[in-house]
């Protein structure tokens, strides 16, 4: 069983290399970062930055082992990162080039549809690809979904892979919007977690014949 534990200051490098090579293909990655050659390095600076300034003073990172992966949470009553940061850390990680006015739109268009109800927001989660499909993701988002269950809370993500809506479904969530990402980019699913008190029973779900899920 891999240990799941809250991570530090310690582990920003780790985690940074992680969650950049976890998002290396992803859609939105690839059109902010459309050099190959360049994105891994890109990718690292800007998740070691949101890190540092963002989701370690007020929010919490969750890692499992030796930062086989990461997920970095805002809890309710922090500021999730403010737009201005976002663009900021991206802006000192790379040269956007003609990707600048997109990634402005889509910070901004994200951040308007950003819920103002009381939530924890699942800024991002990654997997280091060898470890994918093992149940590492679903482990690490355990401990912070138990709390909105117990707390009666929702939770909030943005999934920018169609793959990862049924992964995320799993987990409670269900999509509340696409958006695509300005430009010609890829699109984004913006989803919603209701606690489990708050949720249908199964058979209020499918039927009751239980064949769907």
């Amino acid at each position: 069983m891999t240990e799941i534990r809250r991570g530090s200051l310690e582990d920003v490098p780790a985690v940074a290399r992680c969650l950049a090579s976890a998002f290396s293909t992803d859609p939105v990655a690839s059109f902010i970062f459309p050099d190959p050659d360049r994105r891994a390095a890109g990718l690292e600076r800007f998740f070691a930055l949101q890190l540092r300034r963002s989701y370690l003073p007020r929010g919490e990172a969750w890692v499992a082992g030796d930062a086989e992966a990461a997920a970095l949470w805002v809890p309710p009553d922090a500021l999730a990162p403010r737009l201005a940061d976002v663009l900021a850390h991206l802006s000192l990680v790379t040269t956007l080039g003609a990707r600048v006015i997109a990634t402005r739109r889509l910070a901004r268009l994200l951040a308007s549809y950003h819920p103002r109800t009381r939530h924890w927001y699942l800024g991002t989660i990654g997997t280091l690809p060898h470890r994918q499909g093992r149940g590492v993701g679903t482990a690490l988002m355990e401990p912070v979904l138990a709390r909105c269950d117990a707390s009666g809370l929702p939770a909030y993500l943005e999934c920018s892979r169609l793959e990862n809506v049924a992964f995320y479904a799993r987990q409670g969530f269900g999509v509340e919007r696409q958006v695509v990402v300005p430009d010609g980019g890829p699109p984004l699913w913006l989803m919603w977690r209701p606690p489990l008190s708050r949720r249908p029973a199964r058979e209020d779900l499918d039927g009751g014949d239980g064949a769907r899920g």
